[in-house]
């Protein structure tokens, strides 16, 4: 381990299983009040697991044939795809825009939403019926070609695998594998442009899916612009959950991050704030005009379009004012505010969808309402995530700056990349 500490590279098998030995202990205090509300909900959620692949759907869910998706599809997936966003948004950001403003945050975004798809859209495999049944689409046992859930798992799988490549530089740092980190960091950028290209795809084919139940959901929320809805509001949903979880993730982890960095962190969240102010305005300004060529207009005055209302002003417009207001003006209250009214919009759109604006005319008695079971399965969840993202962070150079060895590899790439293009840029002058 001596060996280790000094020159910052694996030598042996025995020195990775001592490093690794020492990295499984804990970083902290045990007993903290999260750890204590967390731990048994996730030891519970996980019994709960257990009886529902060993008895089935109907062990742990008032779901139905009726009632097919629940909260485990319309909050843990629905909802938890589209606050992964910000991993898209900001490696195209960073890595083709090339704005390096952001860089201090990129990989805690990456790492979320890894661990999103892996935890909230590993929600699926809960959800399916017959769970053994999930490697249908891998193996190709009675391909749905024509399917759009076809598409979606695909698209999981593969952005999971994109998000992690982008991720893996991170990882070879915390074993010191430089020539794999060399490898692992001339795939970053082509990772990035693959996972883009899937990313946008399944963002919107998961709205595609609710295209199939035109006569189940209310007219108010149902159009043939679902697809293009989720996609924008999966730019917003993403960006906010980057304000929320960066704005936790700096006072958590504040021992990790350098002065400069925690400077320049205020500036980023303004300039997160006018992003989701104009992804925002763009999804109202089309919900608007879809709502005057749908001529929907009689049922704004139902419990319905008043629910409906709701939504669309005081989740969708009122966020976007406050995002402007405090871009304006500075305020990174009023932006943190903002982040959180449009999370909150987020999750009860994608409810709407799937529960609460489906088969709105089923009497309330006769309406899907998730059992206790379900409630503490998706608790855990969220727990788990969260508890696999702080052993992470406290271990792999997350938030932290990179060891020396790769900050000095990224200088000399970057010099002689200049290099390459100086002349270049001359020529194109001439």
């Amino acid at each position: 381990m001596k060996e280790l500490g000094e020159t910052g590279e694996i030598k042996s098998l025995k020195d990775f299983w001592v490093f690794i030995r020492n990295e499984l202990k804990p970083k902290g205090k045990i007993l903290t009040t999260f750890n204590v509300i967390s731990f048994p909900i996730i030891l519970l959620g996980a019994v709960l697991v257990v009886i529902r692949l060993a008895k089935g759907l109907g062990s742990v869910t008032n779901l139905s044939q009726e009632f097919p998706w629940g909260i485990w599809i319309g909050f843990d997936v629905m909802v938890g795809v589209a606050f992964a966003g910000g991993a898209y948004i900001l490696t195209f950001v960073v890595y083709i825009l090339r704005s390096e403003k952001y860089h201090p945050i990129v990989r805690a975004t990456v790492l979320n939403g890894f661990l999103a798809y892996v935890f909230y859209a590993g929600a699926i495999f809960l959800d399916l019926g017959r769970w053994w049944n999930i490697i249908n689409p891998i193996i190709g046992n009675k391909f749905g070609v024509n399917s759009v859930l076809f598409l979606v798992s695909w698209h999981f799988l593969l952005y999971m695998i994109s998000l992690f490549l982008e991720f893996s530089p991170a990882v070879a740092e915390w074993l010191g594998l430089r020539r794999v980190r060399k490898i692992l960091a001339s795939l970053t950028v082509g990772a990035v442009i693959f996972g883009i290209a899937l990313s946008t795809l399944h963002q919107s084919g998961l709205g595609a899916l609710f295209l199939m139940a035109k006569d189940k959901i209310h007219p108010l929320w149902y159009t043939e612009f679902i697809p293009v809805l989720f996609f924008v509001s999966s730019i917003f949903a993403g960006l906010s959950m980057v304000i929320f979880e960066g704005t936790i993730s700096h006072k958590v982890f504040a021992r990790q991050i350098d002065p400069e960095h925690h400077e320049s962190f205020d500036h980023i969240l303004i300039g997160l704030g006018k992003g989701c102010a104009g992804a925002l305005f763009v999804y109202f300004f089309m919900k608007i005009l879809i709502l005057i060529h749908g001529k929907q207009w009689s049922l704004l005055g139902t419990p319905m379009g008043t629910w409906y209302l709701v939504e669309l002003i005081g989740l969708v417009l009122l966020p976007c004012v406050l995002f402007l207001h405090g871009v304006r003006y500075q305020n990174l209250t009023v932006i943190r505010m903002a982040a959180i009214l449009s999370m909150l919009g987020i999750i009860i759109n994608r409810l709407n969808y799937s529960v609460i604006a489906y088969k709105w005319y089923v009497p309330l008695s006769q309406r899907y309402f998730p059992s206790w079971m379900e409630i503490v399965i998706t608790l855990s969840i969220i727990f788990a995530e969260v508890w696999v993202f702080r052993w992470v962070v406290n271990r792999m150079p997350v938030l932290r700056e990179s060891p020396e060895w790769a900050t000095e590899e990224k200088t000399v790439r970057e010099s002689m990349t200049m290099r390459k293009e100086v002349p270049r840029w001359k020529v194109s002058a001439m």
